[in-house]
This record gives structure tokens, sequence and C-alpha cells, in this order.
């Protein structure tokens, strides 16, 4: 399947309702307003924008894997309590489930700001898989849809950096809702500079290529793929916990043959061993390309534009990219 430039972000409402709860302790800024996001990127943009003006919190802990987050009755009253609950709907089922029921004043739910994609694999509609599948015979990807509740949307917005100048501006939207003076346009203007900046490196550093398909663990990379003109494999579907089947892992490989591929990615909060068999029997190095669902100390950088930039000198090499 190959995947092409997004179309122009489509503008999304913001959900405010009635007034802000009373602030949690911010700590230095008594002012400060109390930002629940529910995982790392969103932790990420909130800071960036907030600054000292606000106190944030993630529900995700560093090292969990975002998508089986279980909440403690902390976290959902710290929910009930934010000023700001930032998440992303169909990610994690238990903070969809809390933010109904806890009800919250104020909520962004940054799915809105954005243009979704399918993030399933047609395997039928690449060049090499045409006409392999016997009938009745089905890939993994044909059967993601029902084996997770995300569907078919790649809940991995973020790891298209023009999606983070949308998400940006909607935190800061909102943030301006509950403080006007907080400078809050600023601070996202400088964080949309960085991430146009980002996009800028990723383009320039994927424009000539020597293949242009790439074959992840999971299908966690649709947005990334579509916004550089890439082509990604997954071995298993949007789910990182999906067990490929016999037949899944053998359709990879003859992928990997064709196309050339010399290299499998893996994931930092994924075990790597499904992409380490695959690679061994190919005679294949594997390599990290993260999808910043979380940091962890293993993570190649520190935040989320230098793990994003790991991810581009891993495609590069693996790409052969001038």
């Amino acid at each position: 399947m190959k995947l092409r430039l997004l179309a122009p972000l489509a503008a999304a409402p913001l959900l405010l309702t009635a007034c802000a709860t009373d602030s949690a302790d911010p700590g230095a800024n008594p002012e400060a307003l109390t930002v629940v996001t529910s995982f790392y990127p969103l932790q990420y943009t909130a800071e960036q924008v907030g600054g000292d003006q606000v106190s944030v919190e993630t529900l995700t802990q560093p090292g969990a894997e975002p998508h089986d987050l279980e909440l403690t009755p902390q976290q959902v009253a710290s929910i009930t309590d934010a000023d700001l609950v930032i998440y992303l709907a169909g990610l994690q089922p238990a903070v969809d489930e809390a933010i109904a029921e806890a009800q919250p004043a104020h909520v962004l739910e940054v799915g809105a700001l954005v243009e979704r994609i399918d993030g399933t694999e047609e395997s039928a509609e690449h060049d090499h898989a045409e006409g392999e599948h016997a009938e009745g015979e089905h890939t993994e990807s044909e059967h993601a849809e029902d084996e997770h509740d995300h569907g078919s949307l790649d809940p991995h917005i973020w790891l298209d950096p023009e999606n983070m100048v949308a998400i940006s501006d909607g935190v800061a939207a909102a943030l301006t809702e509950l403080q006007p003076d907080g400078g809050f346009d600023q601070r996202a203007d400088t964080l949309d500079t960085t991430m146009q900046d980002l996009d800028q490196r990723f383009s320039e550093g994927l424009a000539e290529c020597e293949t242009r398909t790439f074959i992840t663990s999971h299908a966690a990379f649709a947005y990334l793929a579509q916004r550089y003109d890439l082509e990604q494999i997954s071995i298993r579907g949007i789910s990182p916990d999906e067990e490929p089947s016999a037949a899944r892992i053998a359709e990879v490989q003859e992928l990997a043959k064709a196309d050339n591929i010399t290299t499998i990615f893996y994931e930092t909060l994924v075990s790597p061993a499904v992409s380490e068999a695959v690679a061994n029997d190919l005679g294949l190095v594997t390599d990290v390309l993260d999808p910043l669902e979380g940091l962890t100390d293993a993570s190649r950088g520190t935040d989320y534009v230098s793990v994003m930039d790991s991810n581009l000198e891993a495609l590069r090499t693996a790409n052969r990219c001038q």
C-alpha cells in the first residue's frame, strides 16, 4: 500500500464545559492550572505549551505500555479534579471509561484535531502480494479491525510532526480558555516552529533513498509513512499484543526479500523477539524504530524531538538514503 501525503488538517471543535474545577496544589506557582494527560506525547505538548503556568500529570508512567493502562483510584480522582484533561480517544480504554464516568469540566480529545487515517495493511494491494492468498486464507491485517479496540484507525497521530502542530495549537486554545493571560499561544508558536524544523529534517533526510519500504514490529507508523511517502510493512497489526500467524511471518519475509530490506525494526516498549526471529531467518539486522508511546531508560533520546531524530537516522540507515 503506497502511502501519500496528508490532506490539510481539518479544524476541530474543542470540548469545553462549565467552569474550571479548583486547582490541585501546583507547587511553586499557586495559579498554575492542573493538567492531566493520558500518555507521553500529550504530556510533552502540555509541558511545552503550558510552561510554568501548568502542573502536568500523566496517567501512563515511564516504561509502561500505554495500550494496557489500568488506572488507580487516585488517578481517576485526578481526572475528576483536573482543570484540563488531554487524551486520545480509542488508544486507552481505561482512560476513555474514566473520563466518561468522571465527566471532568474541561476535556480536550486530540484525535478531533487531525485528519485520521486507516492503519491497516491490505496485503493484496502490495505488488508482491497480489494473488498469493488462497481462497479462505486471511492475513493478520484483515483481522485487525475485529481483534483490537482501535478498529482500523491508526491511533499514532503524534508521529507526524504536522499533527503535533495541530495538537499544540489545540492545547494552547484549551489552556487560554482557562487562563487568558497565560502566554500559551506564544509558547505554542515556539513548539510549532520546533515541529516544523523536525518535519523539514525528515523531508530532506528521506527524500532520496534506495528503498521506501520499512518493516516494523507493529503497525504504528502509518502517519509517518504517509507524511514522508514511505511504505510500512508490519509484522503485527495495530495492537502490539497481537501474535502474528506463521502465514503472516512468511508473508513479511517474502516482502522483505522482494524489496531488498536489510533491517527489521522493533520497539523499546515491546519485546523484540518476533522481530529478531524474522531478521535471523533472513540474515538481516534489527534496529529500533520508536513509536514514542512513552520514554524509558532505553529510549534513544530524552524527549519527543530527540527520539524522533533517532528514528530519522535509523530509517536513513535502513533505507540507504543519501
